[in-house]
């Protein structure tokens, strides 16, 4: 065989190595271009991406302020539970994803597995609750009511419960000193929603997902600076979620201390008072519907007079706060919002409307006033008053004859009022009003407040109504269709109206200002908005903002944000109209309407001068609002019942009682400064000490007093001290006479 030489390669393959070199060298350019692009041109964003992806946050909820009364006693603070948590990532190491240990843990607790389970899934749209809105990093609770056996269970079989922790945490709480519930000022805490986390990104108090936020009342108003500022530990971890380092940690900052200017002594005896005034009204037979009455609802004020500040709000039916501590149960959210439960979440001294009846003669009073009828004039008091064929009778049909303003207000006259609205209608233009019509007794009630906020520091209040010109058109237009539709001339009672509003529905009617002159039709006012008038009234004239807040303190106590008292306005009446109404005011408590529940037993005038106005207030389809509205120079205590009764006869025993506790007034009318809950407004703040506890502030009973405690050096009590002063009711047997009543509250504060 013959050796042929190789001499080199075929040209074939030299082809073939050429091509396999270029393709290499295409993939080296392509991945270099693309490691520069991604190393060089986008790698400071893409190197804040990765890091991001691999720090993970741990919060630390900071301990919430808590919520004092006007002496330093906890309505709302924070205490130790036992809180037994899941580490969701431990959990997902497991094999069966941790199902094993929450159903061994679910018999320790006593709860349902799959109730454990749903606890520790992660929330999204599609998740219902309950299920984790936190960072899948932290623990999360599961129970907040572990016993101690059950956490000892846990701990020291720590190898049967991997994940599982059992520590004492700080949780909200309202403690109800004396059993002054104070629920719907204080409001309640939830779980803060996504959208809630968008909206305060940007803020300079953004949210974490962690973060239980007010609802409503102060814990909602004030929520910023309780909240505090939560802390945070940020874990590096890998890309299976396991911590391989620690990043850094801020640590948690407490939220601060509010101090209100509510009295839980003073809470306790009007939430008290408020709910015995309607079970006794339950008791009473309302003669025009022939069935007791049934006093659903209600609610008091007592408001400081000169500074517009609230010493106690009670609004009823009520509620436990507490109920929302750790996650509302289903049953108690229906039985909080549900239709049978006559929405105990509203704070109806703040939201509660209704017509206020012959409260409303001052306003009236200030307003014939501006129109040029004399506070002294004589106006006839007749037993009724017609217009276009319909009668507008007085209250009983009582007839007083010629009497002036003052003593109209005295024993409320209703035709008096009747009459002076009319002539002004009338001068007004009547049915077809002048361009610029005076409208005396409208502007007067916008002057005195009505229908809009009073602007108290908390949520949610509701502003009443003026039924003006503007209101009756504007309503009009919105209902037209309907009564137009519904309306019949010759049909039932409600048919009838519905076709006269629809043909003139927008016209004030001469009735319209006759009903609204004694505070019924149309009109609507809330507890809240009567008592700064009558606070007013009793100050000389300015119109404050109600406040609760008095005061924000860190929580080392060094630094003291005071809340001052702010005004709106000013009564629109001058200083001698002023002496005059407030003259007629007291001669309502001593001669007039409510004498009977002062004047005639045995209530210290001459020391403590009374002024009151009484009103009772008629609902078309439903039973009579009773209100009550009194102020003497340190207070004003304003009463009313949904469907109660009377003014003087349903409010009235309850506003005497609560009178008869702040100054001490015993049944003989006799001033016993021991038994004085607060006979003059609280003016000093409570100390925060630097370690958390609270010193109370003093409490004078006179000025004289005050000097010989500041001469004699006399210790202050904490406020632990204070908190076991708050009375508590007795039961115990009370009939239905005035004097037994009052010796039943008696009773109550001794």
């Amino acid at each position: 065989m013959t050796n042929i030489p190789e001499t080199g390669r075929t040209p074939r393959v030299q082809i073939r190595l050429v091509v396999i070199q270029i393709l290499v060298l295409s993939l080296l350019g392509t991945l270099g271009g693309r490691l520069w692009y991604l190393q060089i041109r986008e790698g400071a964003e893409y190197a804040k991406e990765a890091s991001g992806n691999h720090v993970q946050q741990v919060v630390q909820p900071a301990v919430r302020g808590s919520i004092l009364d006007a002496r330093g006693v906890p309505i709302a603070d924070n205490e130790t539970r036992l809180v037994v948590s899941a580490s969701r990532t431990d959990l997902m190491k497991m094999a069966d994803d941790g199902r094993a240990v929450l159903t061994k843990l679910a018999g320790v607790l006593g709860m349902e597995p799959k109730e454990v389970r749903q606890k520790v899934r992660l929330c999204d749209a599609k998740t219902p609750q309950p299920c984790w809105n936190g960072s899948p990093y932290q623990p999360i609770p599961i129970t907040d009511e572990a016993t101690p056996k059950q956490a000892l269970q846990i701990r020291e079989r720590a190898e049967d419960f991997p994940g599982i922790t059992a520590e004492p945490e700080a949780v909200r709480r309202y403690p109800g000193p004396g059993k002054a519930n104070t629920a719907q000022v204080l409001g309640y805490l939830s779980p803060v929603t996504d959208e809630e986390i968008q909206q305060a990104k940007d803020t300079d108090s953004p949210y974490l997902r962690s973060d239980q936020v007010g609802r409503s009342g102060l814990e909602r108003a004030y929520d910023k600076e309780l909240r505090g500022k939560a802390g945070v530990t940020r874990y590096e971890v890998d890309n299976l979620g396991r911590v391989i380092g620690k990043a850094e940690a801020d640590a948690a900052q407490p939220g601060s201390n509010l101090v209100t200017s509510i009295d839980s002594r003073v809470q306790r005896v009007a939430e008290y008072e408020l709910n015995e005034a309607m079970k006794q009204a339950r008791k009473e037979w309302d003669r025009n519907t022939q069935e007791n009455y049934k006093a659903d609802s209600g609610a008091v004020v007592v408001m400081e007079a000169k500074t517009g500040r609230i010493v106690a709000m009670a609004s009823n039916p009520t509620y436990d706060p507490n109920a929302w501590v750790g996650g509302i149960s289903l049953k108690d959210y229906r039985n909080l919002t549900g239709k049978g439960s006559n929405y105990p979440l509203l704070n109806r001294a703040i939201q509660g409307q209704s017509a206020p009846g012959s409260t409303f003669k001052v306003i009236s009073t200030a307003a014939a006033i501006e129109a040029g009828y004399p506070f002294d004039g004589r106006y006839p008091c007749t037993s009724s008053y017609s217009v276009g064929g319909q009668v507008f009778k007085n209250f009983e049909s009582e007839n007083f004859g010629p009497i002036s303003l003052g003593r109209a207000l005295e024993v409320s006259c209703d035709t008096v009022f009747y009459g002076l609205a009319h002539r002004e209608w009338q001068r007004d233009g009547g049915i077809k009003p002048k361009k610029k019509a005076n409208d005396y007794f409208f502007k007067a009630a916008h002057q005195f407040g009505l229908g809009k906020e009073t602007g108290i520091d908390l949520p949610n209040e509701v502003t009443g109504r003026v039924p003006d010109r503007q209101w009756k058109q504007d309503y009009w237009k919105a209902n037209k269709d309907a009564w137009c539709k519904q309306g019949k001339k010759d049909g039932s009672y409600v048919e009838k109206i519905a076709y006269e509003n629809c043909l003139e529905g927008n016209q004030m009617r001469a009735g319209d200002e006759i009903n609204y002159s004694i505070g019924q039709g149309d009109t609507l006012v809330t507890p809240i908005q009567m008592a700064t008038i009558y606070a007013a009234i009793a100050n000389g004239g300015t119109l404050h903002d109600p406040t609760v807040g008095k005061a924000i303190v860190s929580a080392d106590g060094r630094t003291v944000q005071e809340i001052k008292p702010k005004a709106h306005g000013r009564l629109p009446i001058s200083g001698t109209t002023l002496a005059e109404m407030d003259e007629a005011l007291a001669g309502v408590a001593t001669r007039g309407t409510a004498a009977w529940r002062f004047a005639q037993v045995g209530w210290p005038q001459d020391k403590i001068p009374m002024h009151a106005k009484t009103g009772t207030a008629e609902v078309y389809g439903k039973q009579t609002t009773s209100w009550f509205t009194t102020y003497t120079k340190d207070y004003a205590v304003v009463m009313t019942i949904s469907q109660g009764g009377t003014g003087s006869g349903a409010s009235g025993p309850a506003v005497r009682n609560i009178y008869d506790a702040l100054y001490g007034v015993s049944d003989d009318g006799a001033i016993d400064k021991k038994n004085a809950l607060l006979p003059s407004p609280q003016k000093g703040l409570p100390k925060v000490r630097t370690d958390g506890t609270i010193k109370s502030p003093k409490v004078a009973k006179d000025p004289a007093e005050d000097q010989r405690a500041s001469q004699e050096g006399a210790p202050e009590p904490d406020a632990t001290q204070a908190a076991a002063t708050v009375p508590t009711p007795t039961t115990g047997n009370r009939d239905t006479r005035r004097r037994s009543r009052r010796r039943g509250s008696r009773r109550m504060l001794t």
